[in-house]
Order: C-alpha cells, then structure tokens, then sequence
C-alpha cells in the first residue's frame, strides 16, 4: 500500500491523491446489477433441481425385492467357495 503511495504522490501531473479516491455510482450500480442477476439466477437454478426429482425404480425391481426379500441379501453374501462349486 504504501508502494502506491509513493507512486501517487511522486507524479508531478497528477491533481488528485490516493485519499481523494471515492468509489463512483457506476461501480455501485455495477455491483448492485451483478447481485440482483445472481439473485435470477439462483431461482431459476433451484426451479430446474425440483424438476429434475429423484430417480424412478424400475417396477420390476422393486416387485422382485418385495417377494423375495432375503434373495437380495442372499445375493449380496456369496461365498466365493459356493461359487466355485458350481
């Protein structure tokens, strides 16, 4: 900072200092302008997630799990021996 300093005020041409510098209505509505298109954007965001929803299951699946529920869970504890086996 104070590396600008020394730059501001060794410039002979210059008529304004560093603490003259005040933010400008353009820079506030340019900032305000970003915060209210973030704002869009944000709902239209969270609008296109509720459509998306989870996904669906297939009715078969959720058939064959209903009807067998202990052949999921015999599915998923093979042992390697039994499967050798035959």
């Amino acid at each position: 900072m104070t590396f600008l300093a020394v730059l501001a005020g060794s410039s002979s041409n210059s008529t304004s200092s560093l603490s003259d510098v005040e933010p400008g209505l353009l820079a506030f509505l340019v900032v305000a302008a970003l915060g209210v298109a973030l704002v869009f954007i944000l709902r239209s965001m969270n609008k296109q997630f509720k459509k998306i929803g989870p996904r669906p299951e297939d009715p078969e699946d959720v058939a064959a799990d209903e009807s067998h529920p202990d052949a999921a869970a015999d599915a998923a504890t093979v042992d390697p021996a039994d499967a050798k086996r035959g």
